[in-house]
């Protein structure tokens, strides 16, 4: 009888693998922030988004902080899962609320590497799912995996919510985007994942199933009741835009990001505006290449929709690698490529990637960020 993709005995060497690349982040990490003389730990719970997250399960909802230019920046942009998560911890284990942090998103990246393995050897097979997951460890902002940061705890839910709609087990995959809505705003991704399965499931089928409307109908419910609960905090009904528009966050649809590239295009460096449209092309290229793979219909929007959601924002440039990050099955094209090579090639190109991947987090986390 084969193994049950979902229990821990068959992600095992997907689990270590993915263990193993992080591990090496970390220990980059420590070393190079030894010869700088800085705090490793406080450089991975104690800077940046972590530290709202920090005031939050501390203190609750209602800091604000004007900035020179008369802006304000709410804590209310900041979903609420993780801190109520950090908050639970440190009153249980009698530890900070930053270190609590950091036990959350651990302990949700091997979660999550569990439940991306899962998909991937759903959709390609044992192997690509062990290298698939390996592969989400040396992304080239993996560093954000072990900082008390929301990408993990939302790619867990994520990854384990796409296998149930692959099982067929629409109530769980609901119940489990819900926590990923409570986690972080691009779970309008993963909704939309979910409501196009199950509308282009009821046409070919011409039936609806008590399961899936249950599902279907429980997925916005995380990110929704947080968009209301700003709304009623704030006496507006698009209260939680504003607040992200606050932040340099609202919904542009890519006007940001091209002004971004035109200007480098045409600025005193042309050649970070060439680098730019090829990153860019890069990811298109990917997408595609995901299309042609003829990957799930939940998992294929799933994807699609984050990266999207991440290039269509007026955000920080800097941010938008981070932000694709749980878009992990655009990883599946290269994952079923290496697997196909020999045991030693794979080790030695994961290796290699770990390697740049942990030197690129060591120098960013060390430098000015943010990531």
């Amino acid at each position: 009888m084969p193994q049950r993709t979902d229990r821990p005995s068959s992600a095992a060497p997907a689990l270590w693998g993915y263990a193993a690349v992080r591990a090496v982040g970390l220990a980059v990490l420590a070393v190079a922030a030894a010869v700088a003389g800085e705090d490793a730990l406080h450089r991975l719970k104690g800077r940046w988004d972590s530290v709202w997250y920090v005031r939050i399960a501390e203190n609750g909802y209602g800091h604000e902080v004007t900035l020179p230019d008369g802006g304000v920046h709410s804590d209310l942009a900041f979903f609420p899962l993780l801190p109520a998560l950090e908050r639970g911890l440190s009153e249980v284990l009698r530890i900070d609320a930053a270190t609590a942090g950091l036990v959350v998103s651990w302990t949700a990246s091997l979660a999550a590497a569990w439940g991306i393995y899962a998909v991937g050897e759903r959709v390609a097979g044992r192997r690509a799912g062990v290298v698939l997951a390996v592969l989400w460890g040396v992304y080239p902002t993996a560093f954000v995996q072990s900082m008390a940061y929301t990408e993990t705890l939302f790619t867990a839910f994520a990854a384990w919510s796409l296998y149930a709609v692959l099982r067929d087990r629409w109530i769980g995959a609901g119940a489990l985007c819900v926590g990923a809505g409570l986690t972080r705003p691009s779970a309008a991704a993963l909704v939309a994942a979910l409501g196009i399965t199950a509308l282009v499931t009821v046409v070919r089928e011409r039936r609806v199933t008590a399961r899936m409307a249950v599902g279907v109908l429980l997925a916005p419910m995380g990110w929704l009741g947080y968009v209301v609960f700003v709304a009623v905090r704030r006496g507006s009904a698009t209260a939680y835009f504003e607040v992200q528009a606050a932040w340099g966050n609202s919904v542009d649809g890519g006007v940001a990001l091209a002004r971004f590239v035109w200007r480098n295009l045409t600025g005193p460096v042309p050649l970070a505006g060439v680098g730019l449209c090829a990153a860019l092309a890069l990811v298109g290229w990917v997408a595609w290449l995901c299309v042609r793979q003829r990957q799930p219909l939940p998992v294929l929007v799933y994807t699609l929709g984050v990266v999207v959601v991440s290039l269509v924002g007026a955000a920080y440039f800097g941010s938008r690698p981070r932000l694709m990050m749980p878009a992990f099955p655009l990883l599946l094209p290269a994952a079923v490529a290496l697997a196909r090579l020999r045991d030693r090639t794979v080790v030695l190109v994961l290796a290699g990637l770990a390697s740049a991947s942990a030197a690129y987090g060591a120098f960013t986390l060390l430098g000015a960020g943010p990531p």
